[in-house]
């Protein structure tokens, strides 16, 4: 087993190694604390790896916030590809997507939503970014696009950014008012408007 392969060692039953915990523990760390209070300490201790070994993995935070929007990407790929191996049509697909806004709905009250706040956090940041964030946005709009030009609507691009705005504004007010409710009337809403397509 590779430190760097996701997942595998939660099939195998097995520790997973070092910089599978190191990017689990920043992921979660990132998305609890935020980029400027999360430490390189932090997540060394998170994830059960002494301190100095970290710099085997990632000579900077740059570089874990890199590999965190990475597992981001492979954990929106995961998830768009079960979904369309399990549903059949894309007005189906669409409210399994949606289903999955729901799904941490708690944790989305309590810290936000993951993707939107890691992308907000990076784009104040003073230097430039280098970091590939949009990809976490630019995936679920493309794979939405599809699904509503398989609707036959023209509109699918405006649709599918309709959609993600939706939801990152509902997990927006969700954790602002600290309540998981928010999103699941929210769901229920942007069902019933897919419903009329």
């Amino acid at each position: 087993m590779t430190d760097s392969i996701p997942g595998q060692a939660a099939a195998t039953g097995q520790r997973p190694g070092k910089r599978e915990r190191l990017v689990a523990a920043a992921t979660q760390l990132l998305h609890q604390h935020g980029i400027e209070r999360t430490t390189l300490a932090d997540i060394a201790q998170a994830a059960d790896v002494p301190a100095g070994n970290v710099y085997y993995y990632f000579k900077t935070k740059d570089e874990v916030i890199a590999a965190v929007i990475e597992a981001h990407v492979q954990q929106i790929k995961t998830t768009l590809a079960f979904i369309d191996a399990h549903h059949r049509s894309p007005r189906s697909r669409l409210k399994a997507f949606v289903r999955e806004f729901t799904a941490q709905s708690e944790i989305v009250a309590q810290h936000g939503c993951p993707l939107g706040g890691l992308c907000s956090e990076i784009g104040k940041r003073v230097r430039q970014s280098s970091f590939a964030e949009a990809d976490l946005m630019r995936l679920p709009i493309a794979w939405a696009e599809q699904q509503f030009r398989s609707l036959g609507r023209r509109d699918a691009h405006d649709l599918a950014v309709d959609l993600l705005a939706a939801y990152e504004g509902s997990a927006l007010l969700a954790s602002t008012l600290q309540d998981p409710g928010l999103l699941s009337s929210a769901a229920r809403r942007i069902n019933r408007w897919i419903d009329t397509l």
